[in-house]
């Protein structure tokens, strides 16, 4: 059911696309039931293999039968018997070289106006790879807080765990498609389900030992527990007290001490201290892989809504640092307006901060200011961004 949900949610683009040549009065005019369950017939139909295409028809009409009534399941049977008849050749879809930006939306199955954004930064071979990351299954990776990856493996695979180490990231393993993410956590207690583009984010801080670390935007609260290792002292707050008891869950879990606080970063709850995390809200196009429907609520409108509210999040964050102290910016996004240009924007008003890169993390994670920037097409992993900045009075 996960595939499928998930599956449907990523390929919508492309499905409807395939689906809409066969209804004459094109996808507007369906019932929204009856469009949904196209989708998830067609979907099983041509993209999951153990599903016969005679029993995705058959079980499509059922179920259309069951949510919308007799009347339309004809249609439904017609349309995704011409579908799997037709299949999803390239034929049937734009000719990349003569209409790229069709072929991604199509094919690629994400909205035009963030392929617009997209197309403008970079080539089409890159935004096609980046399309095809978010379209396929993304791995689940796992992080041990106190133990070597090497030891991590070991055991897993007592417990039956299949994984593989990370080569770029020595604190990471990556699970088998086969595992449960909760098998994992249960065999190495103390470690997080964590990609390795947020487990960057962690060491670009590079934080001294015995610090004391605000995290203002906690929840789910990765990033705090990979950092609470060598903090003196770590305050976990965030807007949400249903998410931050996941921080607290976790806190518990792995036996990290963190200090949770409900509470809103635009008015931090916490004194001055040596490091602030800025892990702030963003439109979240470095996973949509992770989170495929997304790209679909997402509108140019929301990132302009995000960027203004990171704004307002870091003027707040900055009173929060002690002089001599590290703000650290971070978002999962690739979009300008959220990562590079509201950096510049801030140390452009706020003269006592400056980038100060440690040289933490690989050259190549990095941008020609010292800002950690990781693409899915570059990487193979989520995309993240962040700055550190140190305030100089």
């Amino acid at each position: 059911m996960h595939e499928l949900t998930y599956g449907t949610t990523r390929l919508r683009g492309r499905l409807d696309h395939l689906i809409g040549r066969f209804v004459d009065r094109g996808l507007g005019s369906l019932d929204a039931k009856v469009l949904e369950v196209l989708r998830l017939g067609a979907y099983q139909a041509l993209y999951m293999g153990g599903v016969p295409a005679f029993a995705a028809v058959s079980e499509s009409v059922d179920l259309t039968r069951d949510v919308a009534g007799a009347k339309p399941t004809g249609l439904v049977n017609a349309v995704l018997r011409r579908v799997v008849e037709a299949g999803d050749g390239p034929e049937h879809f734009p000719d990349p070289e003569r209409d790229p930006l069709g072929f991604l939306e199509h094919w690629g199955s994400h909205p035009r106006w963030l392929l617009e954004r997209w197309l403008e930064r970079w080539p089409f071979q890159e935004v096609r790879a980046l399309v095809e990351f978010d379209n396929r299954r993304p791995p689940t990776y796992l992080v041990a807080l106190d133990l070597p990856a090497g030891e991590v493996l070991e055991r897993l695979s007592e417990a039956g765990v299949a994984a593989t180490l990370v080569a770029e990231d020595p604190t990471c393993v990556r699970l088998s498609d086969e595992a449960h993410p909760r098998d994992a956590l249960a065999a190495v207690p103390g470690s997080i389900i964590q990609d390795p583009a947020a487990g960057l984010v962690g060491r670009y801080a590079d934080i001294a030992e015995g610090t004391d670390v605000a995290d203002l935007c906690a929840a789910p609260g990765g990033k705090a527990l990979a950092l609470s290792g060598r903090a003196g002292r770590l305050v976990a707050a965030d807007l949400s007290e249903a998410r931050l008891r996941l921080v607290r869950e976790n806190a518990e879990r792995t036996g990290r001490s963190i200090h949770c606080v409900v509470g809103d970063a635009l008015k931090p709850p916490v004194r001055a201290v040596d490091v602030v995390l800025l892990d702030v809200p963003c439109s979240g196009t470095g996973t949509l892989a992770r989170h495929p429907d997304a790209r679909w609520r997402l509108d140019p409108s929301a990132i302009e809504r995000f960027a203004a509210l990171q704004e307002r999040l870091l003027e707040a964050a900055a009173d929060r640092v002690v002089v001599g102290g590290v703000l650290v910016y971070s978002t999962c996004t690739l979009e300008p307006d959220e990562n590079g240009d509201r950096i510049d924007r801030f140390l452009g008003t706020h003269a006592n901060f400056q980038l100060e890169a440690t040289g933490a993390v690989p050259d190549d994670t990095m941008d020609a200011a010292g800002r950690l920037s990781v693409t899915p097409q570059g990487s193979g992993h989520d995309g993240a961004f962040a700055a550190r900045m140190r305030r100089l009075g």
